[in-house]
Parts: C-alpha cells; sequence; structure tokens
C-alpha cells in the first residue's frame, strides 16, 4: 500500500502572490519554478508528480515545500549571502567611485577605460560600480543662474500674469528669433523609409539670414508674426506697431520680454508713452505695459518654447534655396498653427522654483575642491 500524500496548504492570500508571481512579466525563471511548486502541491499532487511535471528533481520539490512551510512565501527567496562574493577590495572600490567626482591631471573628466587603467581593474568592473552608483562623469548639463538684483520682483511679476491674467488685457510673450540661417545642403537628401533613416549632406550653402519677430498669447496659443532683414530697434518698433494695429483697441497689452537693448530704446519709450497717453484719452487705461524677465531667465518667456517647435519643425530638417523659402516656409508653418492654435500653460509653482533656485546658489558659493589622487 502507497504512503498516503500529504497535503500542503496554503491561504487564498498566498495563492493570489504564487499567481501573480506566475504572472509577472519581469520574474526570475528560479521564482515562477518555485512558485509552480508550491502551487502543484497544493492543487494536491505529490512531490514526485509534482517533480515531474515542473521539470526539477524531487529532493528539491523537498526544500522548498520545507522552506515554505516554515517561512510562508519569504521562504521562496535566496537566502542572503548566495551567489559570488565581490572580490574587488573596499578600499580599490571607493577610490574609484571617489575619484570619479575628481578629473584627472590635464583632463576634464574620467572615462570608463582611463580609470579602469589608473585603478588597475577592467572596464567592466568601473562600469557596473559607476552604473550601481549614477554616476555618469561622461553626461554634462548647462545652467545659468540670475544676477538680478530685483530677480524676485521681476520673477513674481511675471509669474503672476501667467498665473492670474488681468482683465481687459492681453499677455503676449514677445521675443526675437534671430539669425534664423537660410541654409541649403549640397545634394539632395535621401527620404525616410523602413530601415534606412533620412539623410542630408554635411556641408550647405549659405544664402542670408533674417530675424523672426513672434508675440505668443498666453491665453489661446496665436502667434502674431513678422520677419525682417535686420534686428534693431526700428524693426522691432515696427512689430510693435504691427501688435498695436492687429488686436484689440481696447485691451492693455501686457508684453513679456528680455532685456536686449533694442527693448529699452529712447525712440521705443517715447512712442510708447505717446501711445499709452493716446489711450489714455480714448479708454482710459495704458496700451501697452512692458514685463521685463530678470536677466538670464529667457526660460521664463514661453515663446522660447514655441522658437523650439519651430526649429525643429522647419528650420534644422530644411533645405531653403534663398531667403524667401525660408520666410515662406516660416509663414506656412505659422498659418497652418494659427489656424488650430495650441497654448503652452504655465503649470510650475512659483515657490518650487524659487526654493530650487536658492539651493542651486547655496552650492554655487562651496567651494569645489578638486585633488588629483
Amino acid at each position: 500500500m502507497s504512503r498516503p500524500v500529504r497535503p500542503l496548504i496554503i491561504s487564498s492570500e498566498q495563492q493570489r502572490e504564487l499567481r501573480a508571481i506566475i504572472n509577472r512579466p519581469t520574474a526570475a525563471h528560479r521564482d515562477h519554478r518555485r512558485a509552480w511548486i508550491i502551487l502543484n502541491r497544493a492543487n494536491g499532487l505529490s512531490q514526485s508528480q509534482t517533480a515531474a511535471k515542473v521539470g526539477v528533481a524531487r529532493p528539491v520539490v523537498i526544500k522548498w515545500e520545507q522552506r515554505f512551510r516554515k517561512s510562508g512565501i519569504a521562504g521562496l527567496a535566496d537566502s542572503k549571502g548566495r551567489g559570488r562574493k565581490p572580490w574587488i577590495d573596499s578600499q580599490l572600490r571607493e577610490k574609484i567611485l571617489v575619484r570619479a567626482t575628481q578629473p584627472p591631471a590635464n583632463r576634464s573628466r574620467w572615462s570608463v577605460r582611463t580609470m579602469a587603467q589608473s585603478a588597475g581593474v577592467s572596464k567592466a568592473t568601473v562600469q557596473r560600480l559607476w552604473s550601481a552608483n549614477d554616476i555618469k562623469p561622461h553626461v554634462v548639463r548647462t545652467f545659468k543662474l540670475s544676477n538680478d538684483k530685483h530677480f524676485e520682483t521681476k520673477f513674481w511679476d511675471v509669474i503672476g500674469l501667467y498665473l492670474n491674467p488681468p482683465d481687459r488685457a492681453l499677455v503676449l510673450c514677445c521675443d526675437e528669433k534671430s539669425q534664423c540661417q537660410a541654409l541649403e545642403r549640397t545634394q539632395p537628401s535621401l527620404p525616410l523609409k523602413g530601415g534606412h533613416p533620412c539623410t542630408r549632406t554635411h556641408d550647405y550653402k549659405r544664402h542670408g539670414t533674417i530675424t523672426l519677430f513672434a508675440a505668443l498669447s498666453y491665453l489661446d496659443g496665436k502667434i502674431f508674426s513678422s520677419t525682417a532683414a535686420r534686428h534693431t530697434h526700428r524693426q522691432w518698433l515696427a512689430f510693435l506697431k504691427q501688435l498695436d494695429a492687429e488686436t484689440q483697441e481696447d485691451l492693455t497689452l501686457h508684453l513679456i520680454i528680455d532685456n536686449y537693448s533694442t527693448h529699452k530704446h529712447p525712440k521705443v519709450k517715447s512712442w510708447m508713452q505717446w501711445r499709452n497717453r493716446r489711450q489714455h484719452k480714448a479708454q482710459g487705461l495704458d496700451r501697452i505695459i512692458l514685463h521685463f524677465v530678470p536677466t538670464s531667465s529667457s526660460w521664463m518667456n514661453l515663446v522660447e518654447r514655441f522658437f523650439r517647435d519651430l526649429t525643429e519643425d522647419v528650420v534644422r530638417q530644411g533645405s531653403f534655396g534663398s531667403v524667401q523659402d525660408l520666410v515662406q516656409s516660416i509663414s506656412d508653418y505659422l498659418g497652418e498653427r494659427n489656424l488650430c492654435p495650441k497654448p503652452y500653460v504655465w503649470k510650475a509653482k512659483g515657490a518650487e522654483i524659487l526654493a530650487k533656485i536658492q539651493s542651486a546658489r547655496k552650492a554655487l558659493e562651496k567651494p569645489l575642491m578638486y585633488s588629483h589622487l
């Protein structure tokens, strides 16, 4: 008479956890196999039957069944200390990690190969250590902190327009995209197709440049624009007059601009004063109010976001046989965009931005000491 099968009782919660391990695509094969061992035993199969079905030896089934009876689901995990022991010396490991932040003599950064040669290990070892500690000497990000003495005042002035636009007003983010080059590739490009990227020659012919004046309406995303061959206060003043003519007369235009000298030219100021006096007589309010972003803070002007889209969609990948071709391409792009304008919405909280800026300033005040070990 055969020996009766000793049942393995599991709870419904344990069964759900085991099923989750089996259905998890990222689960390790060993975890998947151990979960099946316990489920098969819980379904009434004997140890021999379970071993045959899962594809392991019977002692393996016995081992994980005993571990499960003792510790439950946690017993199916590998014990601490298993696996290959680290062979690299702790001092050498610390040296590789610390020196990664200290450029070597006559170089601006370490590479995995130069560090491996200096430390006497393989480049794969250096790569694993750096990756495990999120160290990336090859990655550099640019930054610029404003030194404007009135930074916070200007900051809240601009952010306030985004978060709480005034009544009877139109908020316009204005700037110039200067030096837009009409570049023509010297040979025709091959089109994009499956398995092959689009191509273009590395050299080009220069046909001149233009300046694009643009004003982004914050509320609806519409773009007011003008192109000019030059970039002086005359062209900027002409663009202001264009905005004055193309917008509703009974509104105040709040222009968010940078600190470029053309925006503060005496003739520009004189015309604005005259226009505001005229508006006061007719409507009882100013026609144009300028809001200057802090120095080195063009990221606060949302029209820069539009300039990026224009560069990616039209200018950078294009080939233009003349300045007129470039102007026409930009005009067509703006015409299509204004048929269904998309606003850029400011979502960042002012207090959080200021906290990050203050943290960055404190970091800059700390002396950076580089020593070559």
